[in-house]
């Protein structure tokens, strides 16, 4: 990660359109580093904490973490349940049980915490420091104003709002539809002890649980920080398309729909984890404690011009759509943020399209380029699927391997360069330091998953 040193010069004017996470960690970064900053949303504070839904868990790791840090913010490892590995379980089509391993995260912890939350506080801190917080919504003829009143503009309104002035870049853009559709819930009556999922590991509630069904699509469970509730478990769930769990996700239609779904979800196919499902319970006071949707991935470019011609900068969502099934999102939004940040506190210059464009160039191919080919191979994508069939069957039978694998999720660069079962085998390799052939050569199905015994669950259901 670059520091940020401003050079010495009269104050220079920022605009960002978008108060979420990664629009206000710029926000707050750009008024760290001198410049006059004005901020854009469309709801006021209060609003944007409480009659909106997170968007997605949010999860990060350490990279992320450490752009955070370098823009001076708090990571939240403090205050939120860390994730200290991730338990995978994969099941075929027929419900056979085939693939069991718990990846520890090395040298690193992740945090999932509401984005409402850190989006409020940094949002608070801004305005206190002296931040121009403006609630207003800019379309695209607005846009064209302020962005010829500032020095540099940047676009954080997310999937929707201003992001088609960003042509689609049809090279890297490889999904025409969405690839799940998306339910998630967040929940409360559950700690995060060892006794909580004891089945998958001896750390228990300390890791995050994934399964995955070949047929029907993902279920994820994970520490979470609640903006009001605190320390409680986030669901989401990803449901392939034509599939029983999309239609089930279809279904949601407030919290406790969204909490009914998900707990018979597990009791008609992912039973193991059952018992700790069970204990949940819905945040009551949080009506937007659930959301469903789908995301199409998409990369956009970096630049985009407002109707006179004025360059402005794509940012987080905008930039880049991810599926949220690697927690690539707000991880990819908060790095290049801080990297923006960074090299406009240097830069002694306009900030033009050239300027804009380097940048951007510069994001992707240090973390985007990686990111969107790690989300494509847990989206079980039929392109790496003989690469995933060795990878996951490694992890199965190598620990150090499996913490490579979800290593993944925090630093997807090694993934970057892998395009055949050759390149796949010389990563199992270099990670485990065993011939790739031997390695795969112990593996065997699971045969059947452990299941839980938590709290005696099972008995009241």
């Amino acid at each position: 990660m670059t520091s940020q040193n401003p050079v010495s010069r009269s104050p220079r004017s920022a605009a960002i359109v978008g108060a979420g996470q990664t629009g206000v960690t710029a926000a707050l970064g750009l008024l760290d580093a001198g410049f006059e900053v004005t901020l854009y949303s469309d709801r006021d504070q209060p609003a944007l904490r409480n009659d909106v839904p997170a968007t997605g868990t949010a999860l990060e790791f350490g990279v992320a973490q450490q752009a955070e840090l370098a823009l001076g913010l708090d990571t939240y490892t403090a205050r939120a349940p860390r994730h200290t590995g991730l338990s995978v379980r994969i099941a075929d089509p027929d419900r056979n049980e085939l693939i069991a391993f718990d990846g520890v995260f090395d040298g690193y912890v992740g945090v999932a915490v509401d984005t409402r939350l850190k989006a409020d506080d940094r949002l608070t801190a801004f305005r206190e420091r002296g931040g121009r917080f403006v609630v207003e919504q800019v379309t695209p003829e607005t846009l064209d104003g302020v962005a010829a009143q500032h020095d540099l503009t940047l676009v954080a309104t997310g999937r929707g709002g201003l992001s088609d002035l960003f042509p689609i870049d049809t090279a890297r853009t490889v999904y025409d539809a969405p690839q799940r559709s998306l339910l998630t819930v967040t929940v409360t009556g559950l700690g995060h002890d060892p006794s909580v999922f004891a089945h998958r590991s001896a750390a228990g509630g300390a890791h995050s649980g994934f399964s995955i069904f070949a047929d029907q699509g993902e279920g994820w469970w994970g520490p979470y920080l609640h903006k009001d509730a605190g320390p409680s478990w986030a669901f989401l769930g990803w449901a392939r398309p034509g599939s029983d769990w999309e239609r089930r996700f279809g279904a949601a239609d407030s919290t406790a729909s969204a909490h009914r779904i998900v707990t018979e979800l597990y009791r008609d196919y992912i039973d193991w984890d059952l018992p700790e499902v069970l204990a949940t319970q819905v945040i009551e006071d949080d009506p937007h404690s659930w959301l469903k949707g789908a995301v199409r991935p998409v990369v956009r470019a970096g630049v985009g011009r407002t109707a006179n011609g004025h360059p402005v900068a794509s940012l987080g969502d905008t930039s880049v759509a991810y599926d949220p099934i690697a927690g690539q999102g707000a991880q990819s939004g908060l790095v290049q943020a801080q990297r923006l940040v960074a090299a406009a506190a240097v830069h002694d210059g306009a900030f033009d399209e050239t300027w804009i464009a380097a940048r951007y160039a510069e994001f992707l191919a240090a973390r985007s380029d990686s990111a969107a080919k790690v989300t494509r191979l847990f989206l079980s994508d039929p392109e790496f699927a003989d690469i995933g069939g060795q990878f996951f069957a490694a992890a199965a039978v190598e620990p150090r391997f499996a913490s490579a694998l979800v290593g993944l999720l925090h630093h997807p660069q090694p993934f970057l360069g892998i395009e055949t079962v050759e390149q796949a085998g010389a990563y199992i390799e270099e990670v485990t330091g065993l011939p790739a052939a031997e390695v795969l050569a112990r593996f065997q199905p699971a045969g059947r998953f452990a299941r839980s015994e938590y709290g005696g669950a099972l008995t009241r259901a």
